[in-house]
């Protein structure tokens, strides 16, 4: 299957919209990537030296800068540029201050705000508390609640009317959080979002897609699941393989070549995988017990499904199953740590 990248990633290099990768951690090379290789990479090598993100919580509970400045601060003093109007025009989207929207160009109508599973295009331009710009995008397309991109845009874009142009200012957690995002976005860093709607539509109806198109979906969603497994927020990146395997799974229309089915099972173990390493990570042993078995049921000799199943089974004190497994993975690669 062609490679999306080399390292487990959403989106272009760059991009504020889609949730470029930060800086590699420890437990990125756990995933499976786009890439054909499939070894564990150091999974559990070296444990005690290696940081590990498992006692970490999700990006929900990480420690965060103070709230942005509620209605007494001047929004131009973020980046907003020319948009110091009247305080009392800030819609406080969660009711806690840490993300804002204010209208700048009105749109055409409550009636014509964007639906979630909706495709939609914004024109995005992002920028720094000082102004340094760190996305510029012309036409930006997602599909709406399926946390494609930063949940800053995800919450604000269903309040847009078609037309509108938006400033949101957005604590990190709704951003890049505590890890940020390497080079431009530091950890902790605020976010200004100057957003225009440009375009909604009905996501395409998965039974018409081709094969290479269905890869390709099923691809973003599991990348998009990668960067959040390296931010830590295991929840999302569950939510985002979910949304993958149903991609693959889902009835269709069109017959698929041979060598597509091939590359549909291939992310479709990946997912799995992924799914597994994360299910592992917030202690749901019996949900990557399950995980780990649909792989196995595609590919027996598959050495992470071997070792993650394994592992749940000691974890579980199930020490006579999980031997036999774990024998049967070092057989199979016995120079792997």
């Amino acid at each position: 299957m062609a490679s999306s990248g080399e390292e487990p990633r959403s989106g272009s290099p760059g991009r504020a919209g889609t949730g470029t990768e930060p800086a590699p951690t420890a437990d990125a090379a756990q995933l499976d990537t786009a890439e054909d290789f499939e070894v564990l990479e150091e999974e559990e090598e070296e444990e005690e030296e290696e940081e590990d993100l498992s006692e970490l919580p999700p990006l929900e509970d990480v420690g965060r800068p103070p709230a942005l400045p509620r209605g007494d601060a001047q929004p131009s003093e973020r980046g907003g540029g020319d948009a110091a109007e009247d305080p009392q025009e800030w819609l406080d989207v969660l009711g806690s201050g840490l993300l804002k929207k204010k209208t700048l160009v009105p749109g055409q109508g409550v009636d014509t705000r964007p639906r979630k599973g909706q495709d939609v295009t914004i024109r995005l331009k992002a920028t720094l508390e000082d102004g340094s710009v760190v996305e510029e995008d012309p036409a930006l397309t997602f599909t709406l609640g399926d946390c494609d991109v930063l949940q800053a845009l995800d919450l604000c874009v269903q309040l847009l009317e078609m037309g509108e142009t938006a400033l949101i200012v957005s604590d990190a957690k709704y951003c890049y959080g505590a890890q940020g995002r390497s080079p431009d976005v530091p950890p902790n860093a605020a976010l200004t979002l100057e957003v225009e709607l440009l375009a909604a539509r009905d996501a395409p109806d998965l039974e018409v897609l081709s094969g290479k198109e269905k890869v390709e979906l099923a691809n973003r969603k599991r990348e998009r699941g990668n960067f959040f497994y390296q931010q830590a927020d295991y929840v999302l990146a569950i939510n985002s393989y979910d949304i993958a395997l149903k991609v693959i799974g889902s009835s269709s229309k069109v017959d698929f070549s041979p060598d597509e089915e091939a590359e549909l099972l291939d992310v479709k173990v990946k997912c799995l995988n992924n799914l597994a390493a994360s299910q592992l990570k917030l202690d749901h042993y019996e949900a990557a017990l399950k995980s780990c078995n649909l792989v196995l049921e595609h590919q027996p000799g598959n050495i992470k499904a071997l070792f993650r199943k394994g592992k749940v089974l000691a974890q579980q004190g199930e020490y006579r199953e999980a031997i036999p497994i774990l024998k049967a993975a070092l057989k199979l690669e016995p120079s792997n740590k």
